[in-house]
């Protein structure tokens, strides 16, 4: 090689090889922190007990005072073992408000630090790089995990958690949030009204089953009284939520709802079926809705409804002996209460959906607030809360450790031993839950598959209301009813491309431009660097 290549070269490398370098740090950096977000979390090695920490905890609770009492309990409880770390409560009357104000906060970098919530708004929150802290390394981690050795106090194993609700809380790759309570939803049936009208309740509730009783309840007297009650109102069958109406009756159907790429399946001829069915009955006044009329609870306990579906959380509201009761005492009417899974479509094969509260860690700065949020999240998996909390409705504890505890099972078995603790509704609706744990599902969860649910419960509302007021509901209402809908909620800028599984796929896919010219420049070095290192090679061999 001529002296003029011999100091080209060098040259060459130094121009292509130090810049490509540079260009491929700026991708790097650009890639961990996004635009809006921040660094992602890493584990400290040691959680520093001298530094402190105030964290905001951000949780759900309607009117139950003892609910209220818990939480304040497990947060003073919690501050004992941890005094370095002061936790402040936030109650919300409704999940969607939570929903609201942490978007709102995402903006101005003023999250709470932990949340209780649904994977469906977290997908949301993930729309901004590390907002939400990935719990798995978390959980196993050997001094702070899940039953960690420098916890201090009796923090459950990952092991410990029931298998079914912790993956609802995984999607996107990671787990984003542990599961906090569950519940499903409920028939709650007053049996002597079904008896009075000549019908005895099957081993299985069915559809067809309840829209038969419901209708043949709607015949009145001369005065316009109903006869299986006596009194002018009568509305025989109730659902709370029909989002979970529609995808419940979609899936015992085998039907399309959404697949786990976020494509939408929810407008169908099966859902179209369904609506027409309850149009029928919504005309005749044998369906209604909790919007449209009001809570199912109230209906039930003055002797005015007779399948009212609910959460089982929504236990303590029903029965002529209901501990908590929205109707004056005067109003409420004695029957006899039975309480049922979900009306099925095929009997040998039941679906009933999970639902319930779980609890997501935001991502801060400071890594050891992060840590200290995260303790109190596992302190809110202990036993004593877990339990304590169970005991206040028809919900369970998310741990076998909790469940199958001696002072939990003395609880189950203590039922109807009163109308306070032992109210025997609220026992037999977390009761249903725990035997029909494996007969559970959930549904995809995927940027904007909140709206999408919206969207599924304005199917049904829609329809009710139009039939209540008399307008024809057939296929071309639907067509019309399906175009709105998905212009309502936006439902054509939710696809495949917003979702998690998606995304990950475009990640393995091609590369970018940018990333295409900064591998060719970097080959274009290595290639010019062996070619400077064979000639110094030969260049010695010459001499020798």
């Amino acid at each position: 090689m001529s002296k003029k290549w011999k100091g080209i070269v060098p040259r060459i490398i130094s121009c292509i090889l130090l810049p490509a370098v540079a260009f491929g740090s700026l991708l790097t950096l650009t890639g961990c922190h996004g635009q809006t977000g921040m660094a992602a979390f890493e584990i400290p090695a040691e959680f520093d007990l001298s530094e402190e920490h105030e964290i905001t905890f951000w949780a759900k609770n309607d009117t139950n005072k003892t609910q209220t009492a818990i939480y304040e309990k497990a947060i003073a409880d919690f501050e004992t073992l941890y005094p370095n770390i002061k936790v402040n409560l936030r109650l919300y009357t409704d999940y969607g408000k939570i929903y609201n104000d942490v978007i709102t906060n995402i903006a101005t970098n003023t999250t709470p630090n932990v949340c209780i919530t649904y994977p469906d708004h977290i997908a949301t929150y993930l729309t901004g790089t590390n907002l939400v802290v990935p719990l798995e390394e978390l959980f196993v981690d050997e001094k702070y995990g899940l039953g960690g050795s420098e916890v201090k106090f009796d923090s459950p194993m990952v092991s410990e958690i029931i298998p079914q609700f912790l993956e609802e809380c995984s999607f996107g790759g990671h787990y984003y949030a542990l599961p906090y309570m569950r519940s499903t939803e409920a028939c709650y049936i007053n049996k002597t009204y079904v008896e009075a009208l000549g019908y005895t309740l099957p081993d299985t509730l069915t559809w067809d089953f309840i829209w038969e009783v419901s209708e043949a309840a709607m015949k009145k007297d001369a005065e316009e009284n109903f006869l299986v009650n006596g009194q002018k109102v009568l509305i025989p069958f109730i659902y709370k939520s029909t989002d979970n109406m529609m995808i419940q009756m979609l899936k015992q159907k085998d039907a399309g709802y959404s697949t786990d790429s976020g494509e939408i399946l929810l407008f169908n001829d099966t859902a179209k079926e369904l609506l027409l069915t309850i149009a029928e009955h919504a005309q005749s006044g044998a369906f209604s809705t909790f919007l449209i009329s009001s809570y199912p609870a109230n209906f039930i306990n003055a002797g005015q409804c007779i399948f009212a579906v609910d959460s089982t959380a929504g236990a303590t509201w029903m029965g002529t002996n209901a501990p908590l009761c929205d109707i004056s005492e005067d109003k409420i009417v004695e029957f006899e209460t039975e309480i049922m899974p979900i009306p099925q479509f095929d009997t040998e094969h039941p679906q009933m959906i999970s639902q319930g509260p779980s609890v997501c860690i935001f991502n801060k700065e400071n890594s050891q607030e992060v840590m200290a949020s995260w303790l109190f999240v596992q302190y809110l998996l202990t036993n004593e809360v877990q339990i304590a909390y169970s005991e206040t409705e028809g919900y369970v504890p998310v741990t076998s450790k909790a469940q199958e505890s001696a002072e939990y099972q003395d609880y189950l078995s203590r039922c109807g031993e009163d109308n306070a603790l032992y109210y025997d509704i609220k026992i037999r609706a977390a009761q249903l839950l725990l035997d029909n744990t494996d007969n559970t599902f959930v549904t995809p969860v995927f940027v904007g598959s909140a709206s999408l649910r919206d969207a599924a419960g304005q199917l049904v509302e829609s329809t009710v209301k139009s039939s209540r007021r008399g307008q024809e509901i057939d296929d071309e209402y639907i067509d019309e009813l399906y175009s709105d809908t998905v212009s309502l909620y936006r439902l054509d800028q939710i696809g495949s491309q917003s979702s998690f599984a998606t995304a990950n796929k475009a990640d393995l896919g091609e590369l970018p431009g940018t990333a295409k010219a900064l591998l060719g420049a970097l080959a274009a070095a290595w290639i010019l660097i062996i070619l400077y290192v064979i000639f110094q090679m030969m260049k010695k061999r010459r001499k020798l």
